[in-house]
């Protein structure tokens, strides 16, 4: 039987962070004129671990941090037998973290980092030479621990895929998931969607007003 499991607000913000993080290694990648790029991309990031933090508490059942995150030894159990959770495992749970972590410690350095050349971050001239040079070094040492993640991410998927004929792409594209057992429903109406609409563009209006 097909379950409800990923709201549409929060597979809107996975896939949103998804296209965010591509462009925004194109652009340091092109860099000139397209860094301008990469910094509006960084602020996004921003809005969408504000978001994904508050909808950690706010959002539908699977999408909470209180039905995910576990402690080590359901991670010990979990490594042993490798069974399908509903929503996230609890290497999934831990994956999850690890990414708005690094992320959010990502897009915040940007914000004081400069190239000394094409780009300062909008808050450069806050903060000291010094945190200047610790937020840039930040920022570009944080990359590649960022890229590994990720693609350990996507390798977890493709495993998952391959080997225990698992699809965990599907679920986060339509939002639903088959369960033989009966499992909690993730509320995914229209008052929720819109709450979360209204949510993310008031963190995007208070951004854009204290970083324009």
């Amino acid at each position: 039987m097909k379950y409800r499991i990923w709201d549409l607000p929060l597979r809107a913000f996975h896939w949103l962070l998804v296209l965010t993080v591509l462009l925004s290694f194109v652009t340091v990648k092109v860099g000139g004129n397209a860094l301008v790029w990469h910094a509006r991309l960084g602020y996004l990031v921003i809005a969408l671990m504000i978001f994904r933090l508050i909808w950690g508490f706010a959002g539908s059942h699977y999408a909470r941090f209180k039905n995910f995150i576990t402690g080590p030894q359901a991670i010990i159990a979990y490594l042993k037998k490798l069974e399908q959770s509903p929503g996230h495992s609890p290497v999934g749970a831990v994956s999850v973290i690890m990414l708005i972590l690094l992320f959010t410690a990502q897009a915040i350095a940007g914000l004081f980092a400069s190239d000394d050349i094409a780009f300062d971050g909008p808050l450069v001239k806050y903060v000291s030479s010094e945190w200047v040079e610790f937020f840039t070094s930040l920022h570009r040492l944080n990359e590649p621990v960022l890229m590994v993640l990720v693609l350990l991410h996507v390798a977890a998927i493709f495993y998952y895929k391959k080997f225990k004929k698992i699809d965990l792409v599907q679920p986060m594209l339509l939002g639903d998931k088959e369960w033989n057992e009966k499992i909690p429903v993730a509320r995914d109406d229209f008052k929720l969607r819109w709450s979360a609409a209204l949510l993310f563009g008031g963190i995007l209006g208070v951004m854009y007003y204290f970083l324009r």
